[in-house]
């Protein structure tokens, strides 16, 4: 069973920042996606940022490029988002996605982890 273990959540002030992590476990597909997606209250899930694992090539939603980076540890099959100078409109329950894309497109999601940004 794909497991996705997200942490590094918390309160922090507007400006500061914060690492979340995703341990990666369970699943050998031929090729995927792993990444960030959140859901601020009373609005829909967005995707924040990805990594494809064949490639390397990587996905910034607007609203975080220049604050926020991805990156991923091979050898803990973990991937991080480090998020800088942040805003109380990043305050949102964030999701650690693993998206199968070949045969098919297949999202597997991690529990939440809640980041409140005050301002």
């Amino acid at each position: 069973d794909v497991q996705l273990q997200a942490s590094g959540g918390g309160l922090v002030q507007a400006g500061g920042s914060l690492r979340l992590s995703c341990a990666a476990s369970g699943f050998t597909f031929r090729d995927y996606a792993i990444g960030w997606f959140r859901q601020a209250p009373g609005k829909g899930r967005e995707a924040i940022s990805c990594i494809s694992i064949k490639d390397d090539r990587t996905y910034y939603a607007d609203s975080v490029k220049g604050r926020f980076t991805i990156s991923r540890d091979n050898a803990e099959n973990t991937v991080y988002l480090q998020m800088n100078s942040l805003k109380p409109e990043d305050t949102a329950v964030y999701y650690c996605n693993v998206r199968e894309l070949v045969p098919r497109f297949n999202d597997y999601w991690g529990q939440g982890t809640l980041v409140t940004v005050s301002s």
